[in-house]
C-alpha cells in the first residue's frame, strides 16, 4: 500500500480546482508499512462534487486500479461506514471509495484523477461486504462531518450514468445487473399455462393408455395400442399449435410420428428380442423428432436429449393448468369420475366373477390379474406414459429454437492442416482396395497361398475391423467438412477431390465387408445378429453415397435426416424379412446338404423360427424346439397378442408333445454340430 500526503479538503480548494486540469498523481512506495491515506485531488470538470461520509484525515485502505487507455466510464469504490459515525482506530480499515474517469491507463502505483476523502473504519465481519456492494447499493452521502448511519454499505454516486438510470437522490439504489440468459432461456423458454383442461386430460389419457395396454414383459399388440392412444391424445391437445408450423415441417413431423407407430407395430408380428429392442428404441427416437424436430446432426442429437428433459420441465407447467382460474372445479369432477369408475369396477367385478364361471373366464381374459407386482407395473407404465405426454404437449406448445443449436461453426482448419492426413488416408485406402481386387480375381487358391487361411476364415478375419474403419472414416469426413476452410478456390477443389476419392474407396470397403460376412455365414451359420450387422454396414455405404452426391454442390444438410429415415426403413425391412426365420431356413437347407448344424444356437431362437425348425428330423428338431415350447407354455392375454408366437403355437399343436425334447436331445444332436474351433 502507499501513503500519500494528507490534504484537508476544503470547498474553496475544490471550487478553484474546477478550472484546473485533472493530473495523474503518483503514489510513492510505503517502506514503513504505515496505513495509507486517501488523496484529495482537484475535481474533474463535469463531475459533481463528492462529500465523504466519514470523518476526515482517517487511515483507510485503497485499491489500485489499472484502466486501459481510451476506456469510457467510471470506477466506483464504496466505503463501509459503521453506524454512529467514526470508528475506533483498532478496527480494521474499510474499503476506500473513489470515482474516477478512465481515459488514460494507470499502473498499480498510480491513481487517476478523482475526488476523495477519508473513510471510516469497519468491523472485520463487514469488510468483505463492501466490495460486493459496489453493484447493488448506492445512496446520497450526508454532508461533511455528519456521521452516516444504518450500519450498511454507503455508496458514493456520480454523474455520467447512462440515460436509462434515474438521477441519484435520497434512497436511490443501483439496479443489480441481470445475469446472462441461460441456454434454456435463450433457446427454449417454454410455453405459458393457458388453463385449458385439454393439456392435463391429454397427460391423463396417455398415462392410462400406456398402463392399460402395454405388456411390459412381452412383445405384443398392446405396445402399438398404448402408443396409439398416447399419440391421439397429444394431437388433440396441441392441434392449434401444430397448425402454426410450416406445411412442409408439419408433414415431416407427421411422418416421424407415423414411423414411431410403424416400428411399435412390429412388436405385434415379430418376437426376436434384439429386433423388437431396436424397434422400441427407434420408435422413441422418431417420437423425439416428431416432438422437437431436427434437421442436422446437432439438432437431431439435441432432440434425443431434450425430449426426456421436456418431460421433467413440463411437470410444473401442467400443474399450473390445474391451478388456473376456473379449472379447479372441472379437475375435481374429472378426478372424482375416474376414482368412482375404479371403485365400481373393483367392488362389482370380483362379485360378478365369483357368481358365474363363464363370466369369470371372460373377465380374466379381458383384465389382467390384480397383484402387487401388477400394481407396481401399472404405476411404472402410467408414470412413463404421463411423462411422454407431458414432453410432447409442453414442447409442441412452444418448440425450441433449433437455429441456435444448428448455428454455423467457425472454419479454422487450413489446407496445410487437413490435406496431408486426408491424402495419406486416401492413398492407404487405395492400396487396400487394390489388394481386394487381387483377392477377388485370384479366388480361394490365391488366399490360401498368400495367407495360409481358408477362404471362409479369411472372410471372417477382417469383417469387424472393416466395420470399425467405416465408422471412423465417416467421423473423419464429418469433421473435415465441418471445420475445414473453403475461402479459396484451391481449398474447395482439394476438398471435393480428396473427400470424394475417400468416400468412393470407402464404398468399395463396405462392399468387401459385406462380401466377407456373407461368405463366412455360408460356410458356418447364419444368425439374426449377423444379418442385422450386415444391414447396418449397408446403411453406412448408403451414407457414403449420399456424401458423394452432396459434395457436388456443397449442400449436405439433408443427409442426417435422410440417414435417420433410412435407419427406420432398415428396421422395418428386417421386420419384413423376419431375420430369425430366414437364418433358421438357411441353416436347415445347409443341414440337408452337409449334415452339419448348430443345434444349440437354433434352440435359442425365438418363436419366429418355429415353422422352419419344425422341418428338421429327430433328434435335432426335438432339441431346437425345447426352449421355444417352454416359452409358449402359458397363454397370452389379448393385449399381448403376437403373430409370431401365435403361429408357433399352431405348429407345436400340429406336431404334438412327443415332437418336443429336452437337454438330452441336444446332447445327442452334438454329433451333427459344426466345429467349434474357428480362427
Amino acid at each position: 500500500m502507499s501513503e500519500p500526503p494528507p490534504v484537508e479538503p476544503s470547498p474553496a480548494a475544490i471550487g478553484e480546482s474546477r478550472e484546473a486540469p485533472a493530473p495523474t498523481v503518483a503514489v510513492p512506495a510505503d517502506p514503513a508499512g504505515t496505513a495509507p491515506r486517501l488523496l484529495v485531488v482537484p475535481e474533474v470538470e463535469g463531475l459533481p462534487s463528492i462529500v465523504w461520509p466519514g470523518p476526515t484525515d482517517q487511515p483507510t485502505w485503497a485499491i489500485p486500479v489499472q484502466v486501459p487507455a481510451g476506456t469510457q466510464g467510471y470506477a466506483i469504490f464504496l466505503p463501509l461506514v459503521q453506524e454512529g459515525g467514526a470508528t475506533t482506530a483498532a478496527a480494521p480499515p474499510a474499503v476506500a471509495a473513489a470515482v474516477a474517469p478512465a481515459p488514460t491507463s494507470t499502473s498499480p502505483a498510480t491513481t487517476t484523477p478523482s475526488t476523495a476523502a477519508s473513510a471510516a473504519e469497519a468491523p472485520p465481519d463487514t469488510a468483505p461486504a463492501a466490495t460486493a456492494s459496489a453493484a447493488t447499493t448506492a445512496s446520497q452521502s450526508p454532508p461533511a462531518g455528519q456521521p452516516a448511519g444504518g450500519g450498511r454499505p454507503v455508496a458514493v454516486t456520480s454523474g455520467g450514468l447512462p440515460a436509462s438510470y434515474p438521477p441519484p437522490g435520497p434512497g436511490y439504489a443501483f439496479r443489480r445487473t441481470p445475469p446472462p440468459p441461460t441456454f434454456f432461456e435463450r433457446v427454449w423458454p417454454g410455453p405459458e399455462a393457458t388453463g385449458h383442461l385439454a393439456t392435463p386430460l391429454a397427460v391423463l389419457v396417455g398415462a392410462l393408455g400406456v398402463a392399460a395396454f402395454v405388456p411390459l414383459g412381452r412383445t405384443g399388440i398392446g405396445w402399438f395400442l398404448g402408443w396409439l392412444v398416447l399419440t391421439v391424445a397429444v394431437v388433440v391437445a396441441v392441434r392449434q399449435h401444430t397448425a402454426e408450423l410450416a406445411p412442409t415441417e408439419r408433414w415431416v413431423r407427421a411422418g416421424w410420428a407415423g414411423a414411431a407407430l410403424a416400428l411399435l407395430a412390429v412388436l405385434a408380428f415379430r418376437n426376436a428380442w434384439w429386433l423388437v429392442t431396436f424397434c422400441v428404441l427407434g420408435a422413441l427416437g422418431c417420437a423425439a423428432l416428431a416432438i422437437i424436430g431436427g434437421q442436422r446432426v446437432r439438432s437431431i442429437l439435441f432432440s434425443l436429449v431434450a425430449a426426456p428433459i421436456a418431460g421433467l420441465r413440463g411437470l410444473p407447467w401442467v400443474r399450473r393448468h390445474l391451478r388456473a382460474p376456473g379449472s379447479p372445479g372441472s379437475v375435481r369432477r374429472v378426478v372424482g369420475s375416474v376414482v368412482a369408475t375404479v371403485v365400481v369396477l373393483v367392488v362389482f367385478g370380483p362379485l360378478l366373477s365369483s357368481a358365474d364361471a363363464a363370466f369369470s373366464q371372460v373377465l380374466g381374459a379381458l383384465l389382467p390379474e390384480i397383484s402387487v407386482s401388477g400394481v407396481f407395473r401399472w404405476l411404472f407404465l402410467a408414470a412413463v406414459g404421463g411423462l411422454i405426454a407431458v414432453a410432447a404437449v409442453y414442447t409442441l406448445a412452444a418448440p425450441p429454437d433449433l437455429s441456435a443449436v444448428d448455428r454455423p461453426t467457425e472454419r479454422r482448419v487450413g489446407l496445410l492442416e487437413w490435406a496431408p492426413p486426408i491424402a495419406a488416408l486416401t492413398a492407404l485406402f487405395g492400396g487396400f482396395v487394390a489388394v481386394q481386387f487381387t483377392v477377388l480375381f485370384g479366388g480361394q487358391r490365391h488366399v490360401l497361398r498368400t495367407t495360409g487361411l481358408s477362404y471362409a476364415e479369411y472372410a471372417r478375419s477382417g469383417f469387424w475391423q472393416l466395420v470399425v474403419v467405416t465408422v471412423l472414416t465417416l467421423a473423419v469426413l464429418g469433421g473435415v467438412t465441418r471445420f475445414a476452410r473453403r475461402d479459396r478456390h484451391l481449398d474447395r477443389v482439394l476438398l471435393r477431390v480428396l473427400l470424394g476419392l475417400l468416400s468412393a474407396l470407402t464404398v468399395v470397403i463396405v462392399v468387401s465387408a459385406l462380401s466377407r460376412m456373407y461368405t463366412y455365414q455360408k460356410v458356418y451359420s447364419f444368425t439374426g445378429e449377423r444379418i442385422f450387422v450386415m444391414g447396418f454396414e449397408l446403411l453406412l455405404g448408403a451414407v457414403f453415397l449420399m456424401i458423394l452426391v452432396a459434395g457436388v454442390r456443397w449442400r449436405g444438410g439433408w443427409i442426417p435426416r435422410l440417414a435417420t429415415a433410412l435407419a427406420v426403413v432398415l428396421l422395418l425391412g428386417l421386420a419384413v424379412l423376419n431375420p430369425e426365420d430366414y437364418a433358421a431356413r438357411r441353416n436347415v437347407a445347409r443341414y440337408q446338404e452337409t449334415g452339419r448344424i448348430d443345434a444349440w444356437y437354433l434352440r435359442a431362437l425365438s418363436a419366429d423360427a418355429t415353422p422352419a425348425l419344425a422341418a428338421l428330423p429327430d433328434p435335432v428338431r426335438r432339441c431346437t424346439l425345447s426352449w421355444i415350447a417352454d416359452d409358449l407354455a402359458e397363454p397370452d392375454p389379448w393385449y399381448a397378442w403376437n403373430r409370431g408366437r401365435d403361429r408357433a403355437r399352431e405348429v407345436l399343436d400340429r406336431l404334438g408333445p412327443e415332437a418336443i425334447g429336452n437337454q438330452r436331445d441336444c446332447r445327442r444332436a452334438d454329433q451333427f454340430d459344426l466345429p467349434k474351433t474357428r480362427r
